[in-house]
């Protein structure tokens, strides 16, 4: 028995064409998670990403439907990763540039009771603009010290009220928003992207830049100082092969001239031997 093939109606059909078609016409086809992300902040991102990249929402089976249309070699590798809440992005921009645009533009926004903590949540001490009150019970339930500065509430010592990973309680998430303190980030979350003019399918698309840096200095570091040991001469070793020359050749004129030293002496005092032998 047969099973009965799922209605598609013709609208539907017209908007899976009209996708396939931009799908064909761009380079990067990215995969980005939109779950909890409340109306609002996606219309201010969409509205970021106008003339840059073009964003749809659909539904899982339209969106492999759209995946499985496209002529674009190696794209069907996408259907693995797809589920729902997810926004499809279709851009000509490079899928590392796009992910980082969408990194960038999230929003942050206070905890809930029953939230797992993203990082270790810390109060630091400092005067807030609290008003001394029912606060300082709830600051001192969490283990702050405060006391009262001129009608405010002051920290006295910084303190991490909550762990990573630990569940957020009703008292923290209520003092966090009385201390504007933002611990989540809300936004377009970049899980995968295919490249068409390569074929080819990125799943890791952020990068701590800073590190990076860290990382490709350290390894110019060391891939010089290993050129330089081989003798290789280029811009980068050349400076340092000369100076390394120059001192050697420093080191063997020193020792030269330290060696000629202890021959004289040497030559010297056999000489004044040879003449105490002479007059005896």
């Amino acid at each position: 028995m047969t099973e009965p093939k799922a209605h598609v109606s013709e609208e539907k059909k017209e908007q899976i064409k009209e996708l396939v078609e931009l799908v064909e016409k761009n380079n990067t086809i990215l995969l980005a998670s939109i779950k909890g992300l409340p109306a609002a902040q996606f219309q201010k991102i969409k509205k970021k990403l106008k003339g840059k990249a073009e964003v749809r929402i659909l539904k899982k089976r339209a969106l492999k439907r759209t995946i499985d249309s496209s002529k674009k070699h190696g794209i069907t590798k996408l259907d693995a990763y797809l589920k729902e809440d997810i926004a499809l992005l279709v851009s000509d921009m490079d899928s590392f540039e796009l992910a980082e645009i969408l990194n960038n533009n999230k929003s942050d926004i206070k905890a809930k009771s029953g939230q797992e903590a993203p990082d270790k949540i810390e109060i630091e001490a400092g005067q807030t603009e609290i008003l001394a009150g029912p606060a300082v019970s709830e600051l001192g339930s969490l283990g702050l010290q405060v006391k009262v500065t001129n009608g405010k509430i002051e920290i006295i010592k910084p303190k991490v009220i909550v762990e990573k990973g630990r569940i957020i309680s009703p008292v923290a998430a209520g003092v966090m928003a009385k201390l504007n303190i933002f611990p989540f980030s809300v936004g377009f979350v970049p899980l995968i992207a295919f490249d068409s003019a390569t074929g080819k399918i990125y799943t890791t698309l952020l990068m701590d830049k800073k590190q990076l840096l860290i990382d490709l200095k350290n390894m110019f570091a060391k891939s010089r100082a290993f050129a330089v040991s081989l003798g290789y001469i280029s811009k980068d070793t050349i400076g340092i092969i000369i100076a390394k020359a120059n001192a050697q050749e420093n080191a063997l004129s020193k020792l030269l001239k330290e060696e000629t030293k202890e021959k004289q002496e040497d030559k010297t005092e056999d000489e004044k031997v040879k003449e105490e032998d002479k007059n005896e």
